[in-house]
């Protein structure tokens, strides 16, 4: 006999009686290459006595074979850690990511619905280790309070690549958690589950006991138990009636992702980028105006560090400022207490919203928010940066539509930069709303196909925007204008000796 070794019931463990094509459980198994020369093998023991002869044979004719195709695995998430008593209703469970092809990008992004979960949900990322695997997450909620029952957890799984946007993927999956009554045994909590889920593992590691004492449930179960690691690992079965006491440590299970957005097979952007900026130029005034371009999942605001004879270091955030003087931006002094990462602006369930996780905080009208506390934009808002000391750099939202929000420096620097920030891959509203004053004035721009485009707001006819297009011809272009792929034009990518005499001055 053997195990179940179906491809499309990993976790199935019953056993399959010699010629049968099917488990106890009707799972159909593979078709042997060759069956008759399996069946004149005899048992195992006579299988493998034949494999060692013909191994140890001194003519033994060794054919190279090419390796067996590994067997695809599906994308699934593996919840461990569950425990619906756990002390004051506060959990902790660990999602791992498996079976993920093996051309998806190197960060995911994990979005989580529930009434458990504060806020109604989360956001966290998944990324690859150096050896190839996922790294888990830990996700943490609480069911004080909540009437018991069955509460669903809506998981979405983005993989977007930001050069080329046509190879988008997602990847759903629902699951449900447990809170029991407050009066409930433990047979019962886990009984619910074992009820739901007939294949069974009982895994003990790293000195941790697994037992499982009595069973009682209808039709037919496989459980199997697996200790290692000095673990120890106890079944026992007893025809006792009456009631029947379970002990599991945690609860764990799969749930399958089930990709709902395929590869879209869309024409290839002449200038394709995430990051990008229209320069004004103005020769009246001796002066450029920046209109910088981001289309991210999330963006982060952060301290702009620029190295000697004007270069820009590499740097931890995505909108980089520093602070303005008397006679123009000052990379020292004031500008170290922009943090590298200061705040994160994103789009929530409410719409955009900004969170403050710096050292030295963000106001927000005036008023510091809290750090890691998210809070919706709305038009007019000021934004400063920092909260310990005014005058640093300061924003305002000068638009907010339902495809991009605009902000506008009002310090020194306002004169010379403006801020927008598009979600990636999202059309612009065909009625941007006459609230927005400065909307009107601004042209139309949105990202697709990995690139910037322009929407003539009379025609609707879009235009992709490149270092060739004309875009003093477009509406809502006035003067001399030029696209440029880098959000910071105005500053050139630093070398290695830069970086190094950065280093050096910084003292590091």
């Amino acid at each position: 006999m053997k195990r179940c070794s179906s491809p499309d019931h990993p976790h199935c463990t019953a056993w399959v009686m010699p010629g049968e094509q099917a488990c106890a459980h009707g799972h159909g198994q593979p078709a042997l290459a060759s069956p008759t020369a399996a069946d004149a093998l005899g048992s195992s023991f006579d299988m493998l006595q034949s494999v060692r002869a013909r191994r140890d044979a001194p003519d033994a004719i060794r054919p190279n074979t090419a390796p067996a195709a590994r067997p695809e695995m599906r994308p699934h998430l593996h919840i461990s850690g569950f425990d619906p008593r756990a002390a004051g209703g506060r959990q902790a469970i660990k999602l791992e990511l498996r079976g993920m092809p093996d051309d998806t990008p190197a960060e995911l992004t994990l979005l989580l619905q529930s009434a458990l979960l504060p806020q109604g949900g989360g956001r966290q990322t998944f990324t690859r280790s150096l050896r190839g695997g996922w790294r888990p997450l830990v996700v943490e909620f609480s069911s004080r309070g909540r009437e018991h029952g069955q509460y669903r957890v809506d998981v979405e799984l983005h993989a977007r690549d930001e050069q080329h946007s046509g190879s988008a993927r997602t990847w759903v999956a629902t699951m449900v958690l447990l809170v029991p009554r407050a009066d409930a045994s433990l047979a019962e909590i886990h009984q619910t589950y074992l009820a739901a889920r007939k294949n069974v593992r009982i895994h003990a590691d790293d000195a941790s006991i697994a037992r499982l004492h009595g069973l009682d449930a209808a039709g037919p179960l496989d459980i199997a138990i697996d200790a290692r690691n000095a673990s120890i690992a106890q079944l026992q079965f007893g025809a006792r009636q009456g009631k029947i006491d379970m002990a599991l440590p945690t609860i764990a299970w799969d749930e399958d992702l089930i990709e709902i957005d395929l590869p879209a097979t869309r024409p290839a952007h002449p200038c394709p980028a995430s990051r990008a900026c229209l320069v004004y130029a103005e020769p009246d005034a001796g002066m450029q105006r920046h209109l910088r371009l981001f289309a991210l999942d999330e963006w982060v605001v952060g301290r702009m560090e620029a190295g000697p004879n004007g270069s820009l270091l590499e740097a931890e955030a995505d909108v980089l400022l520093c602070h303005y003087g008397e006679h123009g931006p000052e990379h020292d002094g004031l500008t170290r207490r922009i943090s590298g990462r200061h705040a994160v602006i994103r789009q929530g369930r409410q719409g955009f919203e900004i969170e403050d996780v710096s050292r030295y905080g963000v106001l927000l009208d005036g008023v510091w928010p809290g750090k890691h506390s998210p809070v919706a934009l709305r038009v007019g808002m000021r934004i400063e940066l920092t909260a310990s000391i005014k005058g640093v750099a300061a924003l305002v939202v000068t638009a907010l539509l339902p495809h991009a929000v605009v902000l506008h420096r009002i310090d020194a620097g306002g004169a010379a930069e403006c801020i927008m920030l598009v979600a990636p891959d999202t059309a612009p509203s065909a009625n941007p709303g006459a609230a927005l004053p400065r909307a009107a004035v601004l042209p139309q721009l949105f990202h697709r196909d990995g690139g910037f485009w322009h929407r003539d707001p009379a025609t609707g006819a879009d235009t992709p925007l490149g270092p060739t297009a004309a875009l003093e011809r477009l509406a809502g272009f006035h003067g001399r204008v030029r696209f440029t792929a880098s959000p910071y034009p105005d500053y050139r990518a630093a070398r290695g000796a830069d970086r190094r005499a950065a280093l050096q001055l910084s003292g590091a």
